[in-house]
């Protein structure tokens, strides 16, 4: 006799699930490896067996919860075997050095592992699965999660995985969810031929996803356009952090301290931010303005940095700069205890951002251009404002606004908790990601 839908649901009330996560390595503030931490966290407190996979690089310094569950597709034995051929036939134990968690560790800290650049040819042939040069790790991953896990439910951390889903529908079985953030930032760097090549695959293995869960409205419709998704399968759950985890103090109460809190790159717009502190130091009304700056940064970003403190050093403002060097649990909330303004100026902007919902829960106002998905969050929350041109200039214009204002700093301040609280609270946007599986893995089954 046929299981009633209704009936099967009840297998569903605690799931099995795997989050495959492409890691950074610890040394940088990476919003991605966040923003699924946050979830896994949140999902295992309400029952479910959430098992976070790593891909590439370690996720975070502190990997407590990763004991036994090797990362998978490490960065320096790929990196070499697509270039050189002759490591496709190394020695095991070569493999297993290159994989350490050390060597992963410090390839995370010295090179380009996290950029597109010089890594077009190995995107796409990870994005063609079975059919490019990592096969063999697709097939050690998928052996392994066999043998391991029976998951209801698989979840790709963002599309630049997709070369996985075929074969881990074809051998696992699970339905298959992936999120959308900020694939645009790695395929549009590259050469006009390989962004092609890359949206191209993408598009053709989004036939194998069940469901596709973007960060933002504004990046479901950026997904739709760049990787032609059915916009049918596409749900929108924005990140969420827990408000208990942060410190509230009202911003107005604080010392006037600008804030930057994300990989410290050009791409993310910290020359932008320091330039407009710069402007408002020329100003003797702003002589107790203070810069904190934390986030990390990798191998590429050396000269960028060095350049930045050589142009604070000509202007005497060093003493004003807090290079704040522990972004990872205390040493993060610490910062935010420091800042009642925080800005990351980011070029082309983001899809989400988990920095603002960190910094809002603290009851710090963000400051944005208004640019990606940082008007939309910023106006369901209240948590901010949005400046036009992403300027020196406009962001110094914004940033007066608050620094002179000390109500209107802590109305913004009340409202970005409140905010955090009402609408990007974890424990909420959580339901709405397990309602996202229960009914994928209802139209699967049913």
């Amino acid at each position: 006799m046929e299981v009633p839908c209704d009936l099967k649901n009840l297998n569903y009330l605690f799931m099995k699930i795997i989050h495959i996560i492409p890691g950074s390595g610890g040394s940088f503030y990476c919003g991605n490896c966040l923003r699924d931490a946050k979830y896994f966290t949140a999902l295992r407190n309400r029952g479910h067996d959430v098992v976070k996979v790593p891909m590439y690089l370690p996720l975070f310094a502190d990997e407590h919860d990763l004991a036994g569950i090797p990362v998978f597709y490490g960065a320096v034995s790929i990196y070499l075997k697509q270039l050189f051929p002759v490591f496709r036939n190394a020695p095991a134990w070569i493999d297993r050095l290159l994989n350490s968690r050390p060597v992963l560790k410090l390839a995370a800290r010295n090179a380009g592992s996290t950029r597109a650049r010089g890594l077009e040819e190995m995107t796409i042939s990870m994005l063609m699965g079975e059919k490019g040069k990592q096969q063999d790790e697709l097939e050690e991953m998928v052996n392994w999660m066999a043998g391991h896990y029976k998951p209801d439910v698989i979840h790709l951390s963002n599309a630049l995985l997709l070369g996985l889903a075929h074969r881990l529908r074809e051998r696992i079985g699970a339905p298959l969810v992936c999120s959308l953030q900020d694939e645009d930032t790695w395929v549009d760097v590259m050469t006009p031929s390989g962004r092609q090549k890359a949206w191209e695959l993408i598009a053709e293995n989004s036939r194998y996803v069940d469901r596709f869960i973007a960060v933002s409205d504004y990046y479901r419709e950026m997904a739709i356009a760049k990787m032609n998704l059915d916009p049918a399968k596409i749900s929108s759950v924005h990140i969420g952090v827990d408000p208990d985890e942060y410190k509230y103090v009202n911003a107005a109460e604080k010392s006037r301290n600008l804030g930057f809190i994300s990989r410290m790159c050009h791409e993310n717009g910290l020359d932008i931010l320091v330039d407009a502190f710069m402007l408002l130091k020329g100003d003797p009304a702003y002589e107790d303005v203070g810069l904190v700056i934390t986030g990390g940064s990798t191998g590429d970003d050396s000269g960028f940095i060095r350049n930045i403190r050589k142009k604070l050093s000509a202007g005497g403002l060093m003493p004003k700069v807090d290079f704040h060097a522990d972004f990872e649990g205390e040493g993060r909330q610490r910062f935010f205890s420091k800042v009642s303004l925080l800005s990351v100026p980011v070029r082309n902007g983001e899809a989400f951002g988990i920095y603002m919902a960190e910094a809002m829960a603290s009851g710090i106002p963000v400051v944005q251009p208004s640019l990606g998905a940082f008007p939309e969050i910023i106006g369901m929350t209240g948590g901010g404002i949005a400046y036009g041109e992403n300027s020196p200039g406009r962001l110094a214009a914004a940033l007066r606004e608050l620094l002179d204002d000390r109500v209107k700093l802590g109305q913004l301040s009340e409202s970005a908790r409140k905010g955090v609280a009402e609408r990007l609270n974890i424990h909420i946007l959580a339901e709405k990601m397990i309602d996202v599986y229960r009914q994928t893995i209802d139209n699967q089954t049913c």
